[in-house]
């Protein structure tokens, strides 16, 4: 067996856990294409304000406490 120096050990060692270790971390890891969360969430209000998709929440809302209001 041969004894290895120091900065090769190391390296061997380095070698070894990066190899072991490197389809762990693809596996917990993410690519994020866009990292503007903030941003996002901007856009996703405006095209629910700008669809119209605002009235709609609101007249089902009305709706359907008038309906409960028959009903109950």
């Amino acid at each position: 067996m041969e004894i290895l120096g120091n900065d090769q050990l190391i390296q061997v060692i380095f070698e070894l856990h990066h190899n072991y270790l490197l389809p762990v971390s693809n596996l917990l890891a993410q690519n994020i294409e866009d990292p503007d969360i903030l941003g996002q969430i901007q856009d996703a209000w405006y095209n629910f304000i700008d669809s119209g998709q605002v009235w709609a929440l609101l007249m089902g809302t009305f709706f359907g406490y008038t309906f409960k209001g028959f009903t109950g």
